[in-house]
This record gives structure tokens, C-alpha cells and sequence, in this order.
């Protein structure tokens, strides 16, 4: 399915050196040619539509007013709970960070505070992250820390794999509510022939098979004994 997909995108590249095309004539996707994605909104990046929800791994600021000793920054463990002094163990994944910072408020009244005023600020998410897949050697969900770009990328899923096909990897992004797609060739980047674009949060990176290699592969271990030049002619 990837593999039919990104012929799709190819030909439907070459075949429109300029403007914007739809995909498999869909208004819904569309393959940006020869300028590259544009960048994503801020909303795109960040979702405004939905509160962020606290999850595992998250670093938090935790500033209760007032109290010097109270205010730290917490990492949130695997099973999505933190320790805070003097209340214990608080459940914190899938909550607000203001719904956090009201349930340590709750805990601290009265008993160790009396008016406790809590704020939590995010300091380090997990959610912000890129997908990578395809033909790499550790395909999955990676953070987007600092400025990444696609080579980097791809080299933080541990590089492209042994039958990658560099000249067809696949960005897909939403901008503006609308999902878009763009064809990048690695080998052309590494030489140069043009920048290394900017990847961000939620982009989703696929990288090509080469079928070719792949099978020129299989057809030797299965022929061990070959003795003379084996030849194979590929049709794309």
C-alpha cells in the first residue's frame, strides 16, 4: 500500500513541475511539487482546539506561591503519576495542567497550607513529535527538539535501512486544516542540490522500499551456488 502510494505521488510529480496538485483527485490532499511544504500554522502545531492533557514522561514546573520549598520541576513516571511533598503520590495523567494545579491546591488546604495559590507550567512534552517510517532501521515516534530537519530526522530513527529508496520519501503535514504531501530525494539533499527542509511536530515521514534491491537480494540467497554474473532486468 505505501509502495503504490508513493508511485502515485511520484508520477503525479513529474508529470506537474509547477503549482500544487490534487492527489488521486481529492480535494482533500494535496502533493506540493517544487517549492517544498509551507511551514504549519501555530495553530496546527499546537492544537488549540483541545486542551493538552498531561500524559507519561512530561516535565512540569510546579510553583506553589509563597512556599520556596514547594516549587520544583517533576517528571511525570510511566504509569502517569508524580510525588509531591507532603501529599504523595497525586494521578496525574490526563489532566489539564490547571486541573493538576486545582487537585494539589485541594490536597495542600488546610492541612499543610492554608490559602495555597498552584501553577503548573508545562516544561517538556512528548506530544510534540514526528512520525518516521518506511524504510529506516528504528521506525516510530520521535520529539521534536530544537530546529529537525528531514535528515536529521531520518538519521534519529537510526538512518534509512538497507533497501530504502532515498530518492522517494514522503512528508506528510497539515496546514490550515488541510493535509498535504511533498516528495523529497535524500541523495539529492546530501549533495547539495538543494537545502534540507525543516520538519515539524506532527509531520509524518515515510520512507521508499527499493523493490529492486530487495529482490536482487532474495534472488541470491536462494542461488548460493551461482558461479557466474547473475543478471536481472527490472521494469518499473
Amino acid at each position: 500500500m505505501t509502495n503504490r502510494l508513493l508511485l502515485l505521488l511520484f508520477s503525479v510529480l513529474l508529470s506537474s513541475c509547477a503549482g500544487q496538485t490534487l492527489l488521486g483527485q481529492s480535494p482533500d490532499v494535496t502533493v506540493v511539487s517544487s517549492e517544498g511544504l509551507p511551514e504549519p500554522t501555530r495553530v496546527d502545531l499546537l492544537s488549540s482546539n483541545r486542551p493538552y492533557l498531561i500524559g507519561p514522561f512530561d516535565k512540569l514546573k510546579i510553583d506553589v506561591f509563597g512556599i520556596e520549598d514547594l516549587t520544583k520541576e517533576v517528571q511525570i513516571d510511566a504509569s502517569g503519576r508524580l510525588s509531591f511533598p507532603l501529599i504523595g503520590v497525586v494521578e496525574a495523567s490526563g489532566l489539564t495542567p490547571g486541573e493538576l494545579a486545582d487537585e494539589l491546591e485541594s490536597r495542600l488546604q488546610g492541612r499543610f497550607v492554608r490559602n495555597p495559590e498552584v501553577t503548573v507550567n508545562l516544561e517538556e512534552t512528548v506530544s510534540q513529535v514526528i512520525t518516521v517510517d518506511g524504510q529506516v532501521e528504528e521506525p516510530g515516534l520521535y520529539p521534536v527538539i530544537g530546529r529537525m530537519t528531514l535528515m536529521r530526522a531520518v538519521a534519529t530513527a537510526g538512518g534509512a535501512a538497507e533497501f530504502a529508496k532515498l530518492n522517494d520519501v514522503v512528508v506528510f503535514r497539515t496546514v490550515n486544516g488541510q493535509q498535504l504531501a511533498g516528495l523529497y530525494n535524500l541523495k539529492a539533499i546530501r549533495r547539495g542540490n538543494y537545502g534540507d527542509p525543516e520538519v515539524f511536530a506532527n509531520d509524518v515521514i515515510v520512507v521508499g522500499d527499493s523493490q529492486a534491491r530487495r529482490l536482487f537480494r532474495d534472488l541470491i540467497q536462494a542461488s548460493p551456488l551461482i558461479t557466474t554474473p547473475l543478471i536481472i532486468l527490472f521494469r518499473n
